[in-house]
């Protein structure tokens, strides 16, 4: 018996994700029908007309738009952007930034930095608690293997080598 291998697919918004780009400005097969991996992956490599123009001038799903803006998703709804944007109107925000966008630019750059400072604790305090797991572990086998040739030098000198006796000539 040989095992059939099934197609995987996904739903439109699934794909649409994916790709980047809002589903409702998807042409009507698109929206309407299953998208298999295979199809996926020909789509991000060839890329149609429709996607190009999609990617390029929009209407952008939230976390394109927010990407394109140097904000996160919730500093869009913040500053009550809650409907696609077009490259045009994020360029436009982007050429004189309101208040709210600069602010939400602070505001991320700031969680940026505070990710960061957190990273770099996080791995010194591992270094930290490594080094201090290591320490009496390795002290420990030095001292094992002080003891194990301490015995043999005392075994080796009471019974002779560990050999057995020299043969002469």
């Amino acid at each position: 018996m040989s095992a059939q291998k099934t197609t995987q697919t996904m739903k439109p918004a699934t794909a649409a994700k994916k790709l980047g780009i809002h589903l409702q400005a998807a042409p009507a097969e698109f929206q309407e029908g299953v998208v298999s991996r295979d199809e996926l992956t020909a789509l991000q490599a060839d890329p149609p007309e429709w996607l190009r123009e999609l990617r390029e001038h929009g209407p952008h799903p939230r976390q394109v738009t927010a990407a394109k803006l140097g904000i996160s998703i919730a500093g869009l709804a913040r500053g009550g952007v809650t409907e696609p944007l077009t490259t045009e109107q994020i360029e436009a925000l982007k050429a004189e930034p309101p208040y709210w966008l600069q602010h939400e630019r602070d505001v991320q750059a700031e969680a940026r930095k505070e990710a960061v400072r957190i990273k770099e604790l996080h791995k010194q305090q591992a270094a930290e608690k490594a080094e201090k797991e290591a320490g009496p572990k390795a002290e420990q086998r030095v001292g094992r293997r002080a003891e194990q040739r301490a015995a043999q030098q005392s075994a080796g000198s009471s019974t002779g080598s560990r050999r057995g006796p020299r043969r002469s000539g």
